[in-house]
């Protein structure tokens, strides 16, 4: 059975740890290998962290893309590792851990074996607010006896309110949320709106709220501290050897700062050291790493552009890889007008994937709008969801061509994925947790499994 955490139930302040998901996935692209992340996970694990995020995200995809490497066998072996602490991921709701909306039968499956394998908190989110796009997974979380921590995805538009975030809230306590996450993935939630939004959530939804920011622009530790005055049990914090930048902030700054308040975290901050002392160790030993990790001062133009930190990252190792790095601040400049353009759709994964990438092409290709995605094209179908607010009638004219949108679910209508994905692993002796892995990347599975038969 999962583990149950107290934080939430309980008086002091919790801190989950983002250390082996999203700190290096914002600082060096998700790169940080599982023989890595063992050598630090049984020091974390003595802390007294709330819970440890460890798995979901990008991480599921740079595994057997970048790495060769099996995410479930990453999971199990955190698990045998990690046994005081609940073990937490990120789900993208429908798009589970990939870029577009999978059939139910794969929301199901994928979310009981990642229950099973050692997950005791799942985050859910869906990067339009979309509530139609979370239903699924939730159901499945709930039916696997885990915690679901809903999430709602922070931006700042025109079309974006408080009212609109707690309202959302309340479609997520409705759908079985047993908390709130109040996510913020830029790192654009200043002081003053994280202790209006959460003082909202807690009298409005009752139920406990955490927050997850990063400290790109430099807010997220005063954010949390007005957050925690306001009422949120738990922040999500990183260690110190790969917090701040676009990564989370510090754990060990924020259990000093909050030391002998009423929100104390009761974690003696000294546990922290020997993780990050190695930690620092492995990054500057490892050229993969250490090569990647971009500029930790604070950027206060992501109040403009709003990228998350982990597409930063992974943005910066691309257009590196294509010899285009100089190009990057025109293309954050496109950025805004990208998303202006399809409706302020929050930039959270994938929409922040598909609102960049259609940035850089109208910058490389010296055309705006020269060569549309296809994943642009898709998300003005309404493939991906319900925009937040209207799309430009002149670039929808040019994808629709007079039809009308899809309105219906994302989900609905996509043929079972699971028999297929059995029959393409079968030839390799692949098991229910390779045919998961093929349903979601399956060029990249088929990869794996032919390197293990070897």
């Amino acid at each position: 059975m999962p583990m149950v955490p107290t934080t939430l139930n309980d008086a002091r302040v919790g801190i989950t740890d983002t250390t082996l998901r999203d700190a290096h996935q914002s600082l060096f692209a998700t790169r940080m290998r599982t023989q890595h992340m063992l050598a630090v996970a049984a020091y974390l694990d003595k802390v007294g962290f709330y819970s440890m995020e460890v798995w979901g995200g990008a991480t599921f995809d740079t595994c057997l893309r970048y790495l060769r490497e099996d995410p479930w066998e990453r999971l199990r072996q955190l698990r045998a590792t990690i046994v005081n602490t609940p073990l937490q991921m990120l789900l993208r709701g429908q798009n589970l851990v990939g870029y577009r909306p999978y059939p139910d039968d794969v929301v199901d499956a994928f979310v009981q074996k990642a229950v099973e394998t050692g997950i005791d908190i799942v985050r859910v989110f869906d990067a339009l607010n979309d509530i139609r796009n979370v239903e699924r997974a939730a159901k499945a979380v709930k039916r696997a006896g885990a915690h679901l921590q809903g999430s709602i995805c922070y931006t700042i538009s025109p079309v974006h309110t408080i009212d609109g975030f707690v309202a959302f809230a309340k479609q997520l306590k409705d759908i079985g949320a047993d908390s709130i996450c109040v996510k913020d993935m830029a790192g654009i939630l200043a002081p003053t709106a994280a202790s209006e939004l959460v003082s909202r959530l807690v009298s409005d939804v009752g139920l406990p709220v955490q927050v997850h920011s990063h400290y790109t622009s430099g807010m997220a530790s005063m954010a949390y501290l007005k957050a925690i005055e306001a009422g949120a049990s738990v922040v999500d914090c990183a260690t110190s050897s790969v917090a701040l930048g676009s990564s989370q902030p510090a754990s060990e700054s924020m259990v000093v700062a909050l030391t002998g308040t009423e929100f104390d975290t009761n974690i003696d901050v000294r546990r922290i050291r020997p993780a990050a002392y190695i930690l620092k160790q492995i990054i500057d030993e490892t050229p993969e790493y250490s090569g990647l990790i971009g500029p930790l001062q604070v950027s206060t133009d992501v109040l403009t552009y709003q990228i998350p930190g982990g597409m930063i990252s992974n943005l910066r190792a691309q257009l590196k890889q294509m010899g285009a790095e100089n190009r990057i601040e025109e293309i954050l400049a496109e950025v805004p007008r990208v998303r202006q353009e399809l409706g302020y759709p929050p930039l959270v994964t994938p929409m922040s994937q598909i609102v960049g990438t259609q940035a850089a092409f109208n910058v490389i290709l010296g055309e705006r709008y020269k060569n549309i995605s296809t994943e642009v094209a898709n998300y003005i179908r309404g493939h991906y969801g319900r925009p937040a607010g209207t799309i430009d009638p002149a670039l929808a004219e040019r994808v629709l061509k007079g039809e009308k949108p899809v309105t219906g679910r994302p989900g609905d209508g996509l043929a079972p994925g699971l028999p297929a994905a059995r029959e393409a692993v079968a030839p390799y002796g692949g098991d229910e947790f390779d045919a998961l892995s093929y349903a979601l990347f399956p060029k990249e599975t088929i990869s794996l499994l032919e390197a293990r038969q070897k």
